[in-house]
């Protein structure tokens, strides 16, 4: 698949399907009990192990099919993190809510602790694609993951810090206790600078694209640029009244009491930029 328009909507797909998936696998297993969380991530493991084969089996594959599967190896261990997270398996040791008045420096260290073992989880995935693919010529894999990481890493940060727009409405039981950590504000300093850094990014990878000399190696930058564009949109959602998370409440089971508030960006869609 050389055409670079169609390159771009399928990675739209995939960015919407997979967050579309994993938001309905964790709201099928809220409605059947917290064993049912335990099932999905252990069910989730192929995504895992496939997505690390894979990145290794691309490293030398510098073609067109190459960039896609070492694209779609990162976004598929990328995906396993993200359900364990939403499962409450791998999240972090601290689950109490954050008291209303906390100071910064209490509620930075309980949110840190509510997301400790997810971030360290992360850390290592990044090290160990950086592992399999550092001596091959196709990095798209590591790229990928890289960039969904430190995305993430920036969302994270500005529902930390205060922005207008969070939803809560995506948060499963096991992370309800998440909310009380984000804050509400107009603007914090972090987030011009997330926003200069992502355009900037995305443009990095664009200008590669157009100087590529290769079909591979243009369709791997093509598919960063277009993952950097949506990281840089979901930012976007935390402060522009749009009703973004109609993208995915429409296929997901009803529950009895929904928390209907406006919502962190699930990362990372595919969830990018959690």
């Amino acid at each position: 698949m050389n055409n670079p328009w169609l390159v771009a909507l399928t990675t739209i797909f995939v960015w919407w399907f997979s967050t579309g998936a994993i938001l309905w696998r964790i709201r099928r297993a809220d409605l059947s009990g917290r064993a049912a969380h335990m099932r999905s991530v252990v069910a989730g493991l192929p995504l895992l192990i496939g997505g690390y084969i894979a990145m290794a089996n691309s490293a030398d594959d510098t073609s067109v099919r190459g960039a896609h599967v070492a694209f779609l190896s990162a976004v598929s261990v990328w995906g396993w993190f993200e359900l364990a997270f939403l499962s409450g398996v791998v999240a972090g040791p601290n689950r109490d809510h954050c008291p209303p008045f906390a100071s910064m420096t209490e509620r930075f260290l309980r949110s840190v602790g509510t997301l400790l073992w997810h971030e360290i989880g992360l850390i290592s995935a990044l090290i160990l694609c950086a592992v399999l693919v550092w001596t091959g010529e196709n990095h798209f894999g590591l790229w990928t993951f890289a960039t969904l990481f430190f995305a993430r890493v920036s969302a994270k940060l500005n529902l930390f810090l205060g922005v207008p727009r969070i939803n809560t409405q995506f948060l499963p039981k096991p992370l309800a206790h998440l909310a009380s950590h984000f804050r509400h504000a107009r603007m914090n300093f972090l987030f011009p600078v997330s926003i200069t850094v992502l355009t900037f990014a995305t443009g990095c990878w664009m200008e590669r694209a157009a100087d590529a000399q290769t079909d591979g190696i243009f369709i791997g930058f093509v598919l960063l640029t277009v993952l950097t564009a949506l990281a840089l949109l979901e930012h976007w959602f935390m402060v522009l009244p749009l009703p973004d998370q109609k993208l995915w409440t429409w296929m997901l089971p009803s529950v009895e009491d929904p928390a209907e508030t406006v919502a962190e960006p699930v990362p990372g869609r595919i969830p990018v930029g959690e």
